[in-house]
């Protein structure tokens, strides 16, 4: 499996994603990895390494879209045809390459698969998915987090349709249980979209729908699937990562302001260590870019080695167990009903 990598988006580029894929066929002796950038500062980084030169290749590119892009993503995706982003969904595209991810510029990422890879016929809107952590050791799938701002109904049941096979793939899941993001458990609650929703839902037998579900019920481990509108999606997302940041901070607030506190936070170190493993996104590698014709995943801006090699674990499962195919599948059993 050749996974192609935008060694120059991201915060931390090119250092932590050179880092990261080094790490990554490492500890996966099946991967193959495509650097893609300005050859110079690849090779620099790679020269910090002792690794497999026969399993990580570098393809120039001259241009980069910045993290920081003052021009529109549309317009920098067609102005900087030779940016490492584009270089590297052509290669994808061509099938030089399996996968592609990109720590750098979300809006130009997405406008870059879009415009490369195409969606997968019956698609009716391509949409971000994550991963987030829930109790019981288990994790759930959210789909839309943060492409579609405005949804129609028929978008969330397949959107529902398009997570239940993330959740298989990724979370090794037979049956996932999925459920509707709303203000209340009860049938008929919410606006509109999610009234329309529901039902179209209740009626897609393609997945496990269990129903409404609250935002506070989210990460008791009793859903596998969340599927919501982008918006609503980016903001739970965002919350979610906020509140975890929260937690830690007034972790180590606490643990300063005594002498005892510290001596109980020793004793306590496996329990903080497992929390923060939990609650770290770099453990779940990046976001899908759900319903295109290949494989694009976005890693965090700030992403260090390990959320890129993450990342790369990822999209080379995907790849092994050939997801785009089976997305094809279940989408094209469903085109009539849209």
């Amino acid at each position: 499996m050749k996974i192609v990598l935008d060694a120059m988006g991201g915060d931390y580029a090119p250092l932590e994603i050179v880092k990261g894929a080094v790490e990554a066929i490492d500890e996966n002796k099946n991967i193959r990895v495509i650097l893609v950038g300005i050859e110079g500062l690849i090779k620099e980084e790679l020269l910090k390494y002792n690794y497999d030169k026969d399993r990580i290749e570098i393809k120039n590119a001259t241009e980069v879209i910045g993290m920081d892009e003052t021009t529109s993503p549309t317009v920098a995706v067609r102005t900087k045809k030779d940016s490492s982003m584009n270089v590297a969904l052509e290669m994808v595209k061509n099938g030089e390459a399996t996968a592609c991810i990109s720590a750098g510029n979300t809006g130009a990422l997405m406008t870059a698969s879009q415009l490369k890879l195409k969606r997968i016929k019956g698609v009716l809107r391509p949409a971000i998915t994550t991963v987030f952590p829930a109790n019981n050791n288990k994790n759930i799938v959210l789909l839309d987090a943060g492409a579609n701002a405005d949804c129609k109904p028929e978008y969330l049941d397949q959107f529902a349709t398009m997570a239940n096979e993330y959740a298989k793939v990724l979370l090794n899941i037979d049956n996932p249980r999925v459920g509707l993001l709303n203000i209340g458990e009860e049938d008929g609650k919410g606006n509109e979209l999610t009234k329309s929703a529901f039902y179209l839902l209740k009626e897609n037998k393609n997945i496990n729908f269990c129903g409404n579900i609250e935002t506070h019920e989210m990460i008791n481990g009793n859903i596998d699937v969340v599927v919501t509108d982008g918006f609503t999606g980016n903001i739970v997302l965002k919350t979610a990562e906020g509140t975890a940041r929260f937690m830690k901070n007034i972790i180590k607030d606490g643990v300063k302001k005594s002498l005892l506190a510290k001596i109980g936070a020793l004793f306590m170190s496996s329990v903080f260590k497992d929390m923060k493993k939990k609650s770290d996104s770099s453990e779940y590698g990046g976001a899908l870019f759900m319903g295109l014709n290949g494989i694009s995943i976005k890693a965090h801006g700030n992403s260090d080695s390990k959320a890129i090699k993450n990342a790369i674990l990822v999209g080379n499962k995907f790849a092994e167990n050939n997801f785009i195919e089976s997305l094809k599948k279940v989408i094209g059993g469903k085109n009539e009903n849209y």
